[in-house]
């Protein structure tokens, strides 16, 4: 089962609501799990005052521009605990951002670069997912917010191969499509910094220059000799089912399905990222945002699936507890999506830290999960609670 949580502005007729997630104050007495079978049943939950809802998400039938047909791992069994693969992946995860700021000084610079460092980092990553995949996927939360490129390039390598496995992928393209995430966009680096790093609407002119960094990112990579099929990947992660992509206006069939799963992870570590003019958003509200957004130009099978191995919570994220509390989400419960097990460590109502508690949330009915935070939402260092009360 895929859930998510939407605001009422967002349901439509059709979808399966399996709870009321927030409502304004007071009691409201409906019936709270069905299939929404006409809008005057929505107009009828905006009216008791209903404001968000869980939805469980189903993959349409009959869409020719969705993979539907692909082997399907929901649940993929540790063999090493979070706390000992924590050490490895942080030091790996540094290795990473050392070898991707390698990689784009060899493209700024015009000069070649041997592609064996970051073909076997790229199988490291993977052999880490495959002890314990919670601890890469906490690495990917520690941002820096001047360290963009770097840490968005490895976190879509981390999270595509994640997903690769979750889609029970063979091992070898698993690491591929690690390698593609960290390839996808060197580009950039030969994009003006005021347009990478511009607060505001870019203009036509600069828009045509940011399109840019998929060819000069390819142009390089043939350079560099890597692997055609990859570099084809690589080219497709900005091109959409309805034809209105770049830099080829492929449309449906013409995407791989490589292709298809890439532009789905850029966007969502692009919309959790931390920029240096604004904060990244929620995992949930990006989730939201491909979903509402994208009907016509992501593949929604693969979508949905996406949503399935990063559930309604992902590891990383932060919620607010019925306790009004601050927590970070360290596992899954596949069997109770809902009630992760997570990391209490801030208070709320006295706007200071605690000392960190891990609760299992399936476990204890005395609190639930409020909403997905940001760290932003209540000033909170991110960073410095990772460093302290995390990482080893």
């Amino acid at each position: 089962m895929s859930v998510i949580t939407i605001g009422i502005e967002q349901l439509e007729v059709g979808m399966y609501v399996l709870e009321i997630a927030e409502q304004r104050a007071g009691t409201v007495q409906i019936k709270s799990r069905g299939r929404v079978t006409s809008q005057a049943a929505i107009d009828e939950l905006k009216r008791k005052g209903i404001l968000r809802v869980v939805i469980e998400t189903d993959v349409e039938s009959g869409n020719s521009t969705s993979s539907q047909a692909l082997p399907i791992h929901q649940h993929l069994e540790t063999t090493v605990p979070l706390t000992d693969e924590l050490a490895r992946a942080e030091k790996l995860y540094q290795q990473g951002l050392k070898i991707q700021g390698s990689l784009y000084k060899a493209i700024q610079n015009g000069t070649q670069f041997d592609d064996y460092v970051p073909r076997e980092f790229s199988t490291a990553l993977v052999g880490s997912l495959d002890r314990n995949p919670d601890a890469l996927l906490l690495m990917t939360k520690i941002r820096e917010k001047d360290s963009y490129l770097l840490e968005h390039s490895l976190n879509v390598g981390i999270l595509l191969a994640n997903f690769a496995r979750y889609l029970g992928l063979e091992e070898e393209e698993i690491e591929r499509l690690a390698y593609s995430g960290l390839l996808h966009d060197l580009g950039k680096i030969k994009v003006d910094d005021a347009i990478l790093h511009k607060p505001g609407r870019l203009t036509d002119g600069e828009m045509e220059e940011m399109k840019k960094h998929v060819t000069y990112g390819v142009e390089f990579l043939h350079q560099m000799r890597i692997d055609e099929t990859l570099i084809k990947w690589v080219s497709e992660h900005h091109e959409r089912l309805d034809g209105l992509g770049y830099p080829s206006q492929l449309s449906a069939d013409q995407i791989t399905r490589q292709g298809r799963m890439l532009a789905i992870v850029d966007m969502y570590d692009a919309l959790t990222a931390d920029r240096c003019y604004k904060p990244g958003m929620s995992s949930q509200k990006a989730l939201q945002i491909l979903l509402k957004d994208s009907k016509d130009k992501l593949d929604q099978g693969l979508l949905q699936q996406f949503i399935r191995c990063m559930g309604i919570y992902p590891v990383g994220s932060l919620v607010e507890l019925s306790n009004n509390k601050v927590a970070l989400v360290i596992k899954q419960n596949d069997k109770q999506p809902l009630r992760p097990c997570v990391r209490v460590f801030y208070s709320t109502a006295g706007n200071h830290y605690l000392p960190p508690k891990e609760v299992n949330l399936a476990t204890d009915d005395r609190i639930k999960i409020d909403k997905a935070v940001v760290a932003s939402d209540y000033n909170i260092d991110i960073n410095r609670f990772f460093h302290e009360s995390v990482l080893p």
